[in-house]
């Protein structure tokens, strides 16, 4: 685990893309389907807004640093004087030079030889690893690439081969996706482990009640939605910033929920029931579905509905963020340790 960040303003490591070189391939070689051959480059497709922190001893601002140390004489040695070694026991090596990796890999590592088609169904989501862009190698090869692009899209196929990348030999698929072509890296299938040596409490074929299982399907039906990836957002990394910007003020922030309790075996049917409603209106409530045991008797007294009309609002309705935020506008003592129900409590006052 690495320790806080020390001093000064919080950075990202990563330029932000307008600011950013063009992107130069990953890899460079021929992708080859029957005898058609077409230069490509393989290009990261993906970024990673990961705060990074660096490692301190407590205390101090002393940086915590990794170097490469031969573990008999205690000294540091330099990157060219590293070698790789297979340890056949007994403290004998066999030494691998990068360059005897680079002669023994097929096709000189530079070959996107497809082995096949297959359909993109057929393909288990557990064997995608890593997605990558291609794209052809100049102009010129325009017409091969969107035509093999266009093959693709129309037959709902993917092609399957595999290629030696930095001393790494990959399966992957070759897909169609929005008008390009990209490259998944796949497991290889003896990497996929067995989830039932894995997991020792999986159920099998646990027996639900047709009720239950009628209640489950209608709460999946009242929660579908389109999906759009851009509706989702790393909350986390943005409390992270937060926290290091508050500790830097002398502030403190606003502590998470504890997570929801699991839902017992007595109490499934009214928790399935009780999501259904909520999901059904979610303009009128707020937060997950929960069993309490209270009543419809147990209401608040006429006065405080009428304020609470008043407000025009429904505080149960807002996000903990959002009560936050308006606790902190009110000056609220203590906020920083409150649940979010006490935090509506104590707008509600």
């Amino acid at each position: 685990m690495r320790s806080p960040a020390g001093r000064g303003e919080l950075k990202n490591r990563r330029r932000p893309r307008a600011a950013r070189d063009v992107a130069r391939p990953l890899w460079t070689g021929n992708l080859s389907f029957g005898l058609v051959s077409l230069p490509v480059g393989l290009y990261t497709a993906t970024d990673s807004h990961t705060i990074h922190l660096h490692q301190l001893q407590r205390g101090t601002s002393d940086r915590i640093r990794n170097r490469r140390v031969n573990e008999r004489t205690g000294k540091e040695v330099e990157l060219d004087d590293i070698v790789k070694g297979y340890d056949t026991g007994a403290d004998e090596y066999v030494l691998v030079e990068p360059a005897e990796l680079d002669e023994i890999a097929p096709g000189r590592s530079r070959a996107l030889d497809i082995t096949g088609f297959v359909d993109l169904d057929e393909v288990e989501p557990i064997f995608f690893d890593k997605t990558y862009y291609l794209g052809p190698r100049g102009s010129e090869y325009g017409k091969i690439y969107s035509l093999l692009e266009q093959a693709l899209a129309k037959a709902g196929k993917a092609g399957i081969t595999t290629f030696v990348m930095r001393q790494h030999e990959y399966l992957v698929a070759v897909k169609a996706e929005d008008g390009l072509l990209t490259l998944h890296t796949l497991h290889w299938a003896d990497e996929i482990r067995d989830p039932k040596k894995e997991i020792d409490s999986l159920p099998g074929k646990a027996k639900a009640t047709a009720k239950e299982l009628q209640m489950a399907e209608q709460l999946i039906r009242a929660m579908s939605m389109t999906w759009d990836p851009g509706e989702f957002h790393d909350t986390f990394q943005k409390k992270v910033t937060a926290l290091i910007e508050a500790k830097k003020a002398g502030e403190t922030v606003e502590k998470a929920e504890p997570a929801a309790e699991p839902t017992g075996v007595v109490d499934l049917m009214e928790a399935l029931r009780a999501s259904v409603e909520r999901a059904s209106s979610p303009k009128t409530t707020g937060g997950k579905a929960t069993v309490t045991g209270k009543t419809g008797a147990e209401k608040k007294p006429a006065a405080k509905k009428r304020i609470r009309s008043a407000q025009k609002e429904d505080l149960t309705a807002l996000p903990k963020a959002d009560l936050y935020k308006k606790a902190a506008a009110a000056n609220v003592a203590g906020r920083s340790n409150m649940t979010r129900d006490d935090l509506v409590k104590a707008l509600s006052q």
